[in-house]
């Protein structure tokens, strides 16, 4: 099992994130949100971006903070994605409250919004 986040797993491009503001599906796990759509396009099964808002966060080191315990929550259950997608995906990761969690509740938080989309992704292909 491969638990890293390369460079090419990173959401960057500005046409991706574009699109993926314009036509993107979103699903929400309080506190975290997850904006996806499918990117036939990208080289990689999965791109991922993550982002936390100064609205609830005014210091850039307790943002950083957020923003650090997101990857590594993504890096640590991203195969629970790439076990159960079968197209490629891009996606933004929020985390949406101002409330201080610990690591460990924003990693259980992480899994059951990574069930969530997968559920969500099975029931638009089953339509």
């Amino acid at each position: 099992m491969d638990f890293s986040y390369p460079k090419k797993e990173k959401l960057k491009k500005k046409n991706s994130i574009d699109m993926l503001f314009t036509s993107g599906k979103s699903v929400s796990k309080y506190p975290l949100r997850l904006v996806y759509v499918a990117n036939e396009t990208e080289d990689t099964p999965l791109k991922i971006g993550v982002s936390v808002s100064k609205k609830y966060f005014k210091r850039a080191v307790d943002r950083n903070y957020y923003k650090r315990l997101l990857r590594e929550s993504y890096r640590l259950n991203k195969s629970l994605l790439l076990d159960n997608l079968d197209s490629k995906y891009s996606g933004m990761l929020f985390y949406q409250t101002k409330d201080t969690l610990d690591f460990e509740t924003v990693n259980v938080k992480t899994k059951q919004l990574f069930e969530k989309l997968i559920q969500a992704i099975n029931d638009e292909k089953n339509r």
